[in-house]
């Protein structure tokens, strides 16, 4: 009987333990008014009501609007305000989402509750001054959070977003100036081909046009002609010119003087 040596069995590889994603739980924070109901709940519901984007509950003391801003992943809500209307003021609560500050969340929801409020202006009467109250601390609150390293980051951020504004009017501004320019040029090119064509019917000029152009030329200076000028004035070479003279002196149409 034969016996052979066993490898030796290789450990298992330990498996990875599954990673857990850790969800922070929103906080709560919330404020309130005094104020006076003219109507009744059942005003302030329908009114509430009328606006798509909230979900109205009516108690027996009071009406809550729910508003729903966005769910987590168990479609529950994450980002939402509570407003809870009664005959005596206004209460609106509200989650604080981790990746938002307080301040600045609370600064958002003054400014929905204040739309919140001339909304529901029909069925109560508003003291501005409480309003104004309300604004001032929650500036104040978002003010005393900002460090001083922000506040001058701020500082530079406004200052640079001041010069993207102006070099984009200046870029504006050269873009039509350009546009300006390409037109000129565009006509200028014209012009120029225009004088070009001009230019070279003159110097195609025939034996007979020529002929032509220097008698009218005397005829026009009293008899006399300035070569050098008149080969400038009609782009023609002197030596065709003085050809030209020659050949109307033998022909007999000109004769020289003297």
């Amino acid at each position: 009987m034969m016996t052979f040596p066993l490898a030796p069995k290789k450990p298992e590889a330990a498996k990875p333990e599954p990673k857990t994603v850790e969800f922070r739980k929103p906080g709560i924070g919330a404020f309130s008014i005094k104020t006076r109901l003219k109507t009744t709940l059942k005003d302030v519901a329908a009114l509430l009501r009328s606006a798509s984007f909230l979900e109205v509950a009516q108690e027996k003391d009071s009406v809550n609007a729910l508003y729903v801003e966005s769910r987590d992943i168990n479609r529950q809500p994450y980002i939402f305000s509570i407003l809870k209307a009664n005959e005596n003021g206004l209460e609106l609560s509200y989650s604080i989402p981790p990746e938002l500050g307080p301040g600045r969340r609370r600064l958002n929801m003054v400014r929905y509750f204040i739309n919140m409020l001339t909304m529901l202006e029909p069925c109560y009467s508003i003291d501005d001054k409480i309003v104004l109250q309300l604004m001032e601390t929650s500036i104040k609150d978002v003010l005393d959070s900002v460090s001083m390293d922000y506040s001058k980051l701020y500082t530079e951020y406004d200052g640079v977003k001041k010069e993207v504004e102006d070099l984009r009017k200046k870029v504006k501004r050269m873009t039509e100036e350009n546009s300006a320019l390409s037109n000129e040029a565009y006509e200028l090119k014209n012009r120029n081909n225009e004088l070009t064509l001009r230019v070279k019917d003159l110097e195609n000029l025939s034996e007979e046009a020529l002929k032509s152009k220097v008698q009218e030329w005397i005829i026009e200076h009293n008899g006399e002609i300035n070569i050098t000028e008149f080969s400038k004035m009609n782009n023609v070479s002197e030596v065709r010119v003085e050809e030209v003279l020659n050949r109307l002196i033998t022909e007999g149409y000109i004769q020289a003087i003297q």
